[in-house]
Parts: structure tokens; C-alpha cells; sequence
């Protein structure tokens, strides 16, 4: 399960960014979803330098895990038009597997085409869809309840 979602526009400004309910320092994500652009912006540029088109498989879009931090991955994934979606999960979730990440996207991408299909919704706009919202709150690590110490 993510800590963080973020969905960048082509011209590098947020569109939607959340963590999770029981993260402390929320400005911490929100630079950390900053910083992955200039990763995200490298890879990009050197899978369209390195390979030619016609051996380049144009649909995939998942760049996989940009970065390691100390504490949290940081995996990234780029739609045909330059929006970036980025998902920071805890370091300490051993158990998701990169499919599972690339399901994430795909399903965070097909919440966002879903999006940008409204007619109502104008382009470059923040993203305020409470549908995209639930997609990406069934992603993110739901708030642990702290256990009340038993009094005697």
C-alpha cells in the first residue's frame, strides 16, 4: 500500500497529491513527489535516446522504482501526454511486488482518464473527482488505530 500518491501535469505542477491519514510531516511527500520529476525527466529522456523507435514499445509507460530513501520507494510512471503520476510506498513493505505496483498505475491512470473524459472537468485544473479520490484512498495505507494502554 502507498504512503503517498502524486499526480504531476506536463508542466511539472501538482494535479493531486495525498498521503496517508496518519503520515506526520505531509510536506515532506510533497517534496519527495518534487524531487522524483528530475528522476522521472532523466529516465524519460534516456529511453527515448538509448533505443529507436521501432524496438521502443510505446505503450509502456511504468518507469519502475526511480529512487530508494532511507525510509520509503519511490516508483514513477508517465502517460503519452506527460503526466506523471508518482507513489511513494514504505521501504518496510517487502511484500508488493513490482506487478502489484504496475497495477496501482494502471488503475491510478485509468481513474485519471476517467477524469479528463468529464466534460466538466477543464484541462489543467487540479483534480477534485471524488471517484479518483476514492481509487487513490483504496490505495493508500489506511490510518493504523492506536491501541488504548489497559488501565487497572
Amino acid at each position: 500500500m502507498a504512503v503517498c500518491i502524486g499526480v504531476i501535469a506536463k508542466e511539472n505542477y501538482p494535479l493531486y497529491i495525498r498521503c496517508a491519514p496518519n503520515v506526520e510531516n505531509e510536506v515532506n511527500f510533497h517534496f519527495t513527489v518534487h524531487t522524483s520529476l528530475d528522476v522521472i525527466e532523466e529516465k524519460v529522456a534516456s529511453l527515448g535516446k538509448s533505443t529507436s523507435i521501432s524496438t521502443t514499445d510505446l505503450r509502456e509507460f511504468y518507469l519502475g522504482q526511480l529512487y530508494p530513501s532511507e525510509d520509503y520507494r519511490i516508483y514513477g510512471y508517465v502517460t503519452n501526454t506527460k503526466v506523471k503520476f508518482v507513489i511513494v510506498v514504505e521501504a518496510a513493505n517487502t511484500q508488493l511486488r513490482d506487478n502489484e505496483v504496475r497495477s496501482m498505475f494502471r488503475r491510478l491512470h485509468n481513474a485519471y482518464t476517467d477524469v479528463i473524459c468529464n466534460p466538466f472537468h477543464v484541462p489543467g485544473d487540479k483534480i477534485k473527482s471524488k471517484s479518483f479520490d476514492s481509487v487513490a484512498s483504496s490505495m493508500i495505507v489506511p490510518e493504523r488505530k492506536k491501541e488504548n494502554p489497559l488501565v487497572i
